[in-house]
């Protein structure tokens, strides 16, 4: 579709476009890692385990357990599909799987995290 401009409004500006599409071509690589962890952070537990992962570094699934009231059963097979995602990744010290986010997502999600510590800060003072 590249070189073939299809608007046919009058005010059409068919360098506009063509940028557009090298933008958007350029940056293939990063709408796809976004758009997979927003996929799968779109469930309310899922971006709730990442945030915490992001806050305290490293979590067990007894810890996510204990925190979000949940089964490890089912806090585990959401942590599964986040790894399986190339999300999450884990490490084994003696009996226990540490769970963390993979570092190349980290600037991706930061962002929302701060966002969600920032609406809560405002919430408390208002």
């Amino acid at each position: 579709m590249e070189g073939k401009n299809t608007c046919i409004r009058e005010q059409a500006n068919p360098v506009q476009i063509n940028d557009c599409r090298q933008k958007v071509a350029a940056n293939e690589r990063a709408f796809t890692q976004l758009s997979g962890i927003l996929s799968l952070a779109g469930n309310d537990v899922r971006l709730k385990i990442l945030y915490l992962l992001e806050e305290e570094k490293e979590l067990c699934p007894c810890d996510l357990s204990d925190i979000l009231g949940m089964s490890i059963p089912a806090i585990s097979q959401h942590l599964r599909k986040m790894k399986d995602g190339n999300i999450v990744e884990s490490r084994k010290v003696g009996q226990t799987i540490l769970y963390s986010i993979r570092a190349e997502h980290f600037k991706l999600l930061r962002p929302f995290f701060k966002l969600i510590n920032q609406m809560n800060l405002k919430a408390e003072t208002t």
